[in-house]
């Protein structure tokens, strides 16, 4: 490592001395369809090719400049990104939108981080022209194709004036279209990070990652695009569509490369064990894998189960289940393993905060492992900012260098966010996660988060609880793929289930609807007011899979739902809602939307 304290302190620093060290060593390859192999770049050329860039951008903008980068899947994407950082340029992930489909979250994005530089390559800029007539802001931009830039520039580019303080880039969370926050995350947020995942993970420079997951979004980012850089490795990238059409081309990738690390959110596992037959598993060796990450949304337990059992044949142990936590604004790890212990379960008797985890009796929850590296996990009220001891439900607070420095342009959002302070101790800054959860024995478990909690009749529910119920109550409902919500009428709050269907099972909707009502009242005793069963992907998702409850909940009471199917309930007075054919082909969209 470069310094004399043995550990870089920029991104820049680092793959340069990658770069002198580890030259020929191949970083990254990219396979198209998860099979082919298409592309691949060494240590020495990312860092020429990044070197050009930069060169080029320094002969127009100044360092600190916002450039957005509109990339579809493939290596392209890390030259652009690692290409800002050598000039110094705040790199702005963003997801590419596809054809036909609005461009409201990327114009929203644009004007909040006040881009001025647009990366992406030769063939998605003459695409993107198209649009230039009705979108003047994308036209205003300072376009440049990455894939055109001339290597020789490589030789001009001289090192920025860079430290561990200077802003990166700009991570957006993947909340609703409407109001979009980017996270700052600094070179020294994201190698602390990747220090704590190298240690928590137990990871070497003889690590071999395969993934599918966007390198937009911040798990894809920096637990599988920038971890190989820090230790010196070596990843194997497909896109998120090749994964979702055929789950088989992860695990064969897997096999084929003999992969120590794998992982994504929990949907991905629950994919594979649906999806790939037992003929398929039969050409898969998976005992080279020891890392099998899974979070960012409920780590449900029948899945690790399921998935184990499925794939065990295969040579995958349980052992090598790593369920974490993190999120955006605190660069991307906070809690996760330890490596070969599997996962942890804990029961939590009935769903209220008011009940601490309790015998055997309640359901069962998967725990995110400890923190790492002296950062600190609080569990506190989030009313009174008082610490609670554990086994008691409350508020997620975290501290430590891995926390970023803030909303880009939010001043407000940042104090009320990232500067928490304890009630009477007045320890701090902690960053306020807006997730539950509650620490057993220095183990994180999460337990759902504060605005989407269902408060009916002085009852504390949680919605993934009644989705899980929902999702298994009848074969038609597609698992992953519905939400629930409340909202308030004149009288009282009301129970809401939006749920997926899959019209190839040709079900009977009004036998479907009864079944929802039936288990949720059963098994939660909480009448459901409303019922809306939609089509497959019509369920509004974040970039990483993620349920938008809130953005479904507004379509909802707006009266705009989309592929509705049937509407079963007490819709509000003025709802004009046609229902969908149930006879047509499913969309093409898959439900995680994770493309």
């Amino acid at each position: 490592m470069p310094a004399a304290s043995g550990l870089p302190s920029t991104l820049v620093e680092l793959l340069r001395f990658r770069s002198l060290h580890q030259g020929d060593k191949r970083a990254y390859t990219f396979l198209a369809e998860g099979e082919r192999e298409v592309s691949r770049l060494t240590y020495r050329e990312l860092d020429g090719r990044a070197r050009a860039l930069a060169a080029k951008l320094l002969q127009s903008y100044p360092q600190g400049e916002r450039a957005i980068l509109l990339y579809p899947p493939g290596l392209e994407f890390i030259v652009g990104f690692l290409g800002c950082l050598y000039a110094g340029v705040v790199a702005v992930p963003a997801y590419l939108p596809r054809p036909n489909r609005s461009l409201s979250r990327l114009q929203a994005i644009l004007s909040d981080a006040q881009a001025s530089i647009a990366l992406t390559t030769t063939s998605i800029l003459s695409n993107i022209a198209l649009h230039f007539p009705h979108a003047p802001e994308l036209a205003s931009l300072g376009w440049v194709a990455t894939d055109a830039v001339e290597e020789n520039l490589a030789d001009a580019w001289r090192h920025p004036k860079l430290s561990a303080d200077t802003l990166a880039f700009l991570q957006y969370t993947s909340g609703s279209t409407a109001s979009p926050k980017g996270v700052m995350v600094s070179h020294g947020n994201v190698l602390h990070n990747e220090r704590m995942i190298q240690e928590a993970f137990e990871h070497t420079e003889n690590t071999v990652f395969v993934s599918w997951l966007p390198l937009f979004h911040d798990m894809g980012l920096i637990g599988n695009m920038l971890q190989p850089i820090y230790l010196g490795a070596s990843s194997v990238l497909m896109s998120p569509t090749a994964f979702l059409q055929r789950p088989i081309s992860w695990l064969a990738a897997i096999t084929r490369y003999r992969a120590t690390t794998a992982g994504g959110p929990n949907f991905g596992y629950a994919l594979c064990a649906q999806k790939i037959t037992p003929e398929e598993r039969s050409g898969l060796d998976l005992s080279s894998w020891t890392v099998a990450f899974n979070g960012a949304e409920p780590i449900r337990h029948k899945t690790l189960e399921q998935f184990a059992k499925a794939f065990g044949p295969c040579g995958f142990r349980r052992e090598a289940f790593f369920p974490c936590y993190g999120l955006a604004e605190a660069t991307l790890f906070v809690s996760g393993g330890p490596r070969g212990r599997g996962p942890e379960t804990f029961s939590m008797a009935g769903g209220n905060l008011e009940q601490p985890p309790a015998g055997n009796n309640g359901k069962l929850l998967v725990g995110c492992g400890p923190s790492w590296m002296g950062q600190r996990i609080a569990i506190v009220d989030p009313d009174t900012c008082s610490l609670l001891p554990d086994n008691e439900v409350g508020e997620i607070w975290v501290s430590g260098p891995s926390v970023a420095q803030g909303y880009w342009n939010r001043p407000e959002e940042t104090e009320h966010t990232f500067r928490a302070y304890l009630a009477r101790s007045r320890e701090g800054p902690f960053l306020r996660t807006g997730d539950l959860g509650f620490l057993k024995d220095g183990e994180l478990v999460v337990t759902g988060r504060i605005k989407d909690l269902i408060i009916i009749r002085g009852r504390n529910i949680y919605p993934q609880d009644i989705e899980q119920t929902v999702e298994t109550c009848h074969p038609a409902l597609r698992p992953g793929c519905g939400g629930a919500f409340r909202v308030e009428t004149a009288d009282e709050e009301r129970l809401v289930v939006v749920q997926e269907v899959d019209p190839r099972r040709r079900p009977d909707l009004d036998e479907v609807a009864g079944a929802i009502r039936q288990a949720v009242a059963e098994q939660h005793e909480v009448p459901v007011y409303d019922v809306v069963l939609i089509k497959p992907g019509a369920f509004p998702k974040t970039s990483s899979g993620k349920l938008q409850r809130r953005a479904c909940k507004d379509d909802y009471l707006a009266g705009s739902l989309t592929g509705v199917l049937l509407w079963r309930g007490k819709p509000s007075t003025g709802l004009q809602v046609k229902s969908a054919d149930l006879r047509s082909e499913p969309t093409a969209e898959v439900c995680s939307k994770a493309t």
